[in-house]
Order: C-alpha cells, then structure tokens, then sequence
C-alpha cells in the first residue's frame, strides 16, 4: 500500500531507490575500471576476466536451475552472449583505452534508444513521432560528443565504439525479450556470460599481455567482474522482478554521472563542455522518449 500524501514513504519505496542509485554508481564505476585496467590487460583479456568472474558469482543459479537450459537451447544463448555481453564489453573496453571513462558512460544511456529503434525495425513494434524525435536528438548528441578532444586527442574512434556498443545492447535487449522469457533471470545471465567467456577464451589467449599488469589492474579487472558484473546483475534483475523493467530502466541515467564524476575525482580526468553538452542532449532525448504521453 502506498503512503498518504504528506506521510512516511513505505521502506519499499525507498528500498528502491537505494538500490537504483547503487546499481548506478557501480555500473557507472565500471567505465573507471575499464579505464584503469584497459591499458594494461587490453580489451580481450580484460574482457575475457570479466565475463568469466562475472559467470561464477552467478554460476550457483544456473546449476539451481540447471533442468531449464537443455542442450538445444545453448546455441541461442551463446548468440545472445555475444551481442548483450562479448561485444559491448570489447568495444567499450577499446574506448577505454582511447579517451576519458566519461565517453563511453555517456554512449551508454543510448542503449534505450537504440532498444526501441531496433523493436521497430525488426520486430515490428510502433515507435512514434516522440521516439523519433528523441532518437535523432540522441545521434545529434552523439556527433556533439565525438567532435570533443581530450589531452589534444580526438575522442571521436572512442564515442564511436561506445556507441555501437549501445547498438549492440539494444539488438540483445530484444533478443532477451523474446527469447530468454521465462527463464530464470539470473541463472540466464550466468549461461550468457559463461558462453561468451568460453568464445572468447582462444582471443584472449592469444592476446594476453606479455607483461604482467600490475596490482591495481588486476584489482580493478576483478572489480569489473565480480561487482559491476555478477553482483550488480542479480540486483538489476530483483529489481526488475520488483518493481517491472520500465522503472528499473531508470537507472540508465544514472550511469553516466556516476561515470563521469568518478572519472572526474578519482582519476582527475576533466568534463569539457563537450561531454556536458551531449550528455544533457542525450540523457535529454532519453527522458524525453520515456514520458507518459
């Protein structure tokens, strides 16, 4: 039961909210991690850990619920691994490499958008003149964004990637929709991840670096993995259990402050008026898309 105006908020309410800027700040943390670790490990090996510890926190769910996945459902879930997980992973990773964390927290909150445009394209769902028009903000934003520079360098390869990597999010976002329904969320994620670090596996061998990263990338990468991963998983898809996908989903706004504050403080990285500029366009167009008509 929801409290009368001017009373308490019920626990529950603020439960949610506690756990929404959580996710937010932890998913946004991982942009610092990626950047941390990137340059040291490399996109395929940082990655490779990462879907690789991220599948055996959650690795007790999917043995729980192990009679749901048969053999013949593998196949399915390998692919979804590889579009919802491998790919977004390695190309944000790459970014990371290249340009400030901030960049491709800020790609990121276009994951909602592409979402909606590929339901419409390839699934036959109706998009609207609100959605539309909040798409083409969210590319303007995007433009905005990769004609920043960054220490003198252009940060355009960087939004580029992140934003293929929201694309990629957005195609394996319906895919799960359609797909995974019915499967146990939790145990689902642990088979895609676990299916994407097997793939991956024979990349990140031949790609592991030949110096040994030193103790803050290593703490980092299993930062990425446990945390920002496993765990922020579970309480995503309790969330989404609690209080439906559509409010859960907001927490897409919150990753890019996160992001770019902890970048800002922790490893002194600057916010240009470029990165100020298209965050507001993008996260705008988001907001924008979302309202209740």
């Amino acid at each position: 039961m929801s409290a009368a105006p001017g009373l308490s908020v019920p626990a529950r309410d603020w439960r949610t909210l506690l756990e929404l800027g959580g996710l937010g700040l932890v998913w946004g943390s991982s942009f610092l991690f990626m950047r941390i670790a990137a340059p040291a490990f490399g996109p395929f090996a940082l990655v490779e850990l990462r879907l690789a510890l991220g599948a055996v926190v959650l690795l007790p769910f999917l043995w729980m619920a192990r009679r749901h996945f048969p053999v013949r459902r593998w196949p399915g879930l390998a692919a979804i691994g590889v579009l919802n997980s491998m790919l977004p992973f390695l190309l944000f990773a790459w970014g990371a490499q290249r340009a400030p964390a901030a960049i491709g927290a800020i790609c990121n909150a276009m994951t909602v958008l592409f979402t909606a445009l590929i339901a419409f394209l390839f699934f036959g769902e109706r998009i609207g003149t609100r959605r539309s028009l909040a798409l083409l903000v969210g590319f303007v934003g995007v433009l905005v964004l990769a004609t920043g520079k960054s220490a003198g360098l252009s940060v355009g390869p960087a939004a580029a990637a992140g934003t293929l990597a929201s694309l990629c999010y957005g195609i394996g976002y319906n895919l799960v929709k359609r797909h995974m329904a019915g499967l146990p969320p939790a145990a689902s994620a642990a088979a895609t991840l676990g299916s994407s670090a097997l793939l991956l596996a024979p990349l990140a061998w031949l790609h592991w670096p030949a110096a040994t990263p030193p103790p803050h990338a290593w703490a980092s990468a299993a930062m990425l993995g446990v945390l920002c991963t496993g765990l922020a998983y579970l309480v995503y898809y309790r969330l989404i259990q609690r209080i439906g996908p559509a409010r859960a989903s907001t927490v897409t706004y919150l990753v890019p402050v996160f992001g770019a504050l902890l970048a800002w403080a922790l490893l002194g990285e600057p916010l240009t008026w470029t990165m100020l500029l298209a965050a507001l366009l993008i996260l705008g167009s988001v907001a924008f898309s979302q309202r209740v008509r």
